[in-house]
């Protein structure tokens, strides 16, 4: 039975042959095992009536009599009542007790009346209170022993395993009793049996699946499924009547809504979003998501062999990350995703399989004598079909996808490798290498010794950089971490200095050695005096928080001059020299010009 896009059990009575069971569930779902739990009920506590009960006033039927109407009634509010109580409830007499004052079982009943009632809540594999299941008789009893409440308890859990059971195999979640993905796709598939043509498809994210993952870590399960009852609530307030809601992911709402070929009116779906984007008051906890949803045109003569589904997801995706929160299917967009999804998979192997990584390494020059005295490794993939995939872009899939400390790994085993030959060749050098805020774990200290006692290279020699963002995003954590790592005499590098807003108790209690002028300040060296008078104040700040100072993005000659000038220790950038394969280095460092880059005397 639909209701305002929701979907329900059928809520039929006693229109079937004597012992039998009706156990319709929307369009033929059925409770596994139903009939059976029933006539064990009805026959350990001689009761001729059993029913299975939920909170939406939806039931099963079982009489174990031919005593009964001949046609389906809905549910007496006093009993539907009852049953959403999440308690045990056991009516000796109906007609005495104030609560049914004599009310009958169902509406419009005739002349039958149940005199005994007794019910169990029944109960979801999670803990989710569904409804219950209620013995009757036409009798008053004096109620249940203590046996017959414990198979009462039982039959009630056989239920409410049999109910997730069949929600699974059938079309309704268990959560939120809304039908799901294989329900929606045979209502498609009903339309366009039915001669229908076209169809606006739309898409509900709740939340970034990361930021739901956050949801559950924090407040637990139960939290996120009352959020998503909450969501789909709203979000059925907002369509349009005998429309229906499907919920198709764990935090992803579907529905096939009206409309023509002109489109969807703006500020409808305007609406919908300003209702998402209003807090939830979940189990009393308030709470804002970050909702998108999306809009696809679809032609369901064209259903077969494609996958709407996937295309509306893709534009809620989308519309996550956008100002107005909706937005209508682009093909564009859609490819970009499937080509990111390519470059993860082709990112994983060439980690594992295939030589397509390389390192490429950066100089720092000390300004007080000119030399080349640390390098910078930096991450470079050149795919075999794709070309050279830019390494911001590669960097932002793997952190998405999981795959950052995998990276991470590599770059440390192959850059610390390569410094150990450099070594022995006699060269000087020093090691920095990035990492991100997935690598901030405590296998990160083992990773350490292991890579530099497997290549010979003294722990003294390596430096990590560490984002100011990640430094904020951690605190406590973080500091602990990098005080063990900085213990074991690897140097600590705060990177891109100044986009992140530490305070100054922050900076001054982190473990770091030397801290990096963010090069977006750099850069605007010569355009901006601002700029210029940020840089200047930074270097000092840090000058005088003891860090030896790196002033990266040194990418001309008169920012060269500038920089000169300041509280600075390093630097680096383009005019020094480029990021390069490590078999030219070794040349770079023979025609380096010591002199050139020394800070004038004075």
């Amino acid at each position: 039975m639909h209701d305002s896009g929701s979907m329900g059990l059928a809520g039929s009575a006693f229109d079937v042959p004597s012992g039998a069971t009706r156990e319709a569930f929307g369009d033929g779902f059925a409770v596994p095992g139903f009939d059976a739990v029933a006539r064990l009920a009805a026959h350990s506590l001689h009761v001729p009536l059993v029913s299975l009960v939920l909170s939406t006033g939806s039931a099963f039927w079982f009489s174990a009599d031919a005593h009964r109407p001949d046609s389906p009634h809905a549910l007496h509010p006093r009993y539907l009542e009852a049953t959403r109580q999440g308690q045990t409830q056991v009516v000796p007499d109906t007609e005495a007790d104030t609560r049914f004052g004599g009310a009958p079982l169902l509406t419009d009943i005739g002349p039958t009346r149940m005199r005994f009632f007794a019910s169990e809540p029944v109960y979801t594999l999670s803990g989710q209170h569904v409804g219950a299941l209620c013995v009757m008789d036409y009798s008053p009893r004096d109620g249940l022993n203590e046996s017959e409440c414990a198979d009462l308890r039982d039959a009630a859990r056989l239920a409410g395993t049999g109910l997730v059971l069949g929600s699974y195999v059938g079309r309704i979640d268990p959560v939120t009793q809304l039908p799901h993905r294989n329900a929606f796709f045979e209502d498609l598939r009903a339309r366009q049996r039915g001669g229908e043509h076209q169809a606006w498809l739309i898409a509900v994210d709740v939340a970034p699946v990361s930021r739901f993952s956050a949801f559950i870590r924090a407040m637990g399960h139960a939290y996120a499924d009352e959020l998503m009852r909450d969501v789909a609530a709203r979000v059925q307030v907002w369509m349009p009547e005998h429309t229906h809601l499907y919920q198709v992911g764990t935090s992803r709402f579907a529905a096939i809504l009206p409309g023509s070929a002109d489109g969807i009116d703006a500020a409808w779906m305007d609406e919908l979003v300003h209702r998402l984007r209003q807090p939830f008051d979940c189990l009393g906890i308030p709470l804002c998501v970050q909702p998108g949803v999306g809009l696809l045109s679809l032609d369901i003569d064209q259903l077969e062999g494609g996958d709407p589904l996937r295309l509306v997801m893709s534009a809620s995706h989308a519309a996550q990350e956008s100002v107005r929160g909706w937005a209508t299917y682009e093909p564009s967009d859609d490819e970009r995703h499937r080509q990111e999804f390519f470059l993860v998979t082709e990112l994983a192997a060439a980690l594992n399989e295939r030589a397509e990584l390389d390192l490429h390494y950066q100089p720092r020059v000390d300004l007080a004598s000119g030399r080349c005295i640390a390098v910078e490794a930096l991450a470079r993939w050149q795919h075999p079909t794709q070309g050279a995939i830019p390494p911001g872009r590669f960097i932002e899939l793997a952190e998405q996808a999981g795959l950052m400390r995998s990276l991470t790994e590599w770059v440390l085993d192959h850059g610390v490798a390569q410094l150990g030959l450099w070594q022995r060749a006699g060269l000087d050098l020093k090691l920095s290498i990035n990492v991100s805020s997935s690598d901030l774990g405590t296998e990160l200290i083992d990773r350490l010794r292991e890579a530099a006692g497997r290549h010979a290279v003294a722990l003294e020699a390596l430096e990590l950089e560490v984002t100011e963002g990640t430094l904020l995003e951690h605190s406590d954590t973080t500091r602990e971490i990098l005080a063990a790592i900085r213990a074991l005499g690897v140097g600590i590098a705060i990177d891109d200095f100044g986009t992140g807003y530490s305070n100054l108790t922050s900076l001054r209690e982190m473990p770091a050695t030397s801290l990096k002028i963010d090069q977006s300040f750099v850069r605007g060296m010569e355009a901006s005096p601002h700029d210029g008078a940020i840089v200047r104040s930074m270097t000092e700040l840090a000058r005088e928080l003891g860090f030896r100072v790196v002033v990266e993005g040194v990418e001309t000659a008169s920012i060269f001059a500038s920089v000169q000038g300041m509280a600075c220790d390093e630097v680096q950038g383009y005019h020094l020299a480029r990021p390069m394969p490590a078999a030219e280095l070794p040349d770079w460092l023979a025609r380096h010009d010591v002199a050139r880059f020394r800070r004038p005397a004075g």
